[in-house]
């Protein structure tokens, strides 16, 4: 994995950073986007301490056009791409009835427009280069369960999990590219579980439902990004990791 490049949407914080971390540690060359500047120059400055090969770039997903400037200016720095984390994602806690259309709009725009910009437009170059890549997803277990209170989210994965299942086939067939997603948990330090978990007793009543009682650490899900993402995982494809201690299985009786 030394010098191979990665894009990390949403890199500037939380999961994102966590994988940056984690990939220029292991010798890769990273590329962070986010549409916050100063949040991403200071990750970048959190990254370099690692590997000085890295590419933070102001990007909003739901732009095809800065999605694809991003793919150039990439290419431009390194000269390829070697895999991609689709990680930029938006939700809040709010009941159906009350979800505005712009609420909707944008979440579903950031969650699975942004994605399918990100993954076409990549995948792309890959094609035209005769390249072999391969793209993470990260998705949620309401992706299939659904979750009251966050409708918008829970629709917006699941289409990214039949997008990937979709895109795994037909892109693996075709050219080689994999396609794979992680479906985490409540994660701690992560914008996602401040939003869902407005108060100390929300967060109490919701660790008793995790068998390891604990919250997933960043750390955690950014390794196994990189396990999907190297060698060792070549024949993965179209799967999704839950990563959440067995919480998604159900409570049970004992």
């Amino acid at each position: 994995m030394k010098e191979k490049v990665f894009l990390i949407t949403g890199g500037s914080s939380g999961m994102g950073l966590a994988m940056a971390k984690k990939f220029a540690i292991e010798g890769s060359y990273v590329v962070i986007t986010g549409r916050n500047r100063e949040r991403l120059e200071k990750a970048k400055e959190d990254v370099q301490q690692f590997n000085g090969q890295v590419l933070s770039i102001s990007m909003d997903v739901r732009e095809p056009d800065q999605v694809q400037k991003t793919v150039c200016q990439t290419l431009e720095r390194f000269g390829r791409i070697d895999g991609l984390i689709n990680n930029a994602a938006g939700n809040f806690l709010v009941r159906a009835e009350e979800l505005s259309i712009n609420g909707w709009n944008s979440v579903v725009d950031i969650v699975l427009n942004g994605t399918w910009y990100c993954s076409q437009a990549v995948a792309k170059e890959w094609i035209k280069e005769g390249f072999k890549g391969s793209i993470v997803n990260i998705i949620a277990t309401y992706a299939w369960t659904g979750c009251p209170g966050v409708v918008h989210s829970a629709a917006a994965k699941a289409g990214v999990l039949a997008m990937s299942k979709s895109l795994a086939v037909e892109w693996g067939r075709n050219y080689g590219i994999r396609v794979n997603c992680i479906a985490p948990g409540f994660v701690e330090d992560t914008g996602g579980a401040k939003k869902l978990i407005p108060d100390k007793q929300t967060f109490e009543q919701v660790v008793k439902m995790i068998p390891n009682k604990r919250f997933a650490r960043s750390a955690e899900i950014a390794d196994v990004a990189y396990f999907l993402l190297s060698p060792q995982a070549e024949y993965i494809n179209g799967e999704v990791i839950t990563v959440d201690a067995g919480a998604s299985l159900g409570q049970g009786l004992f």
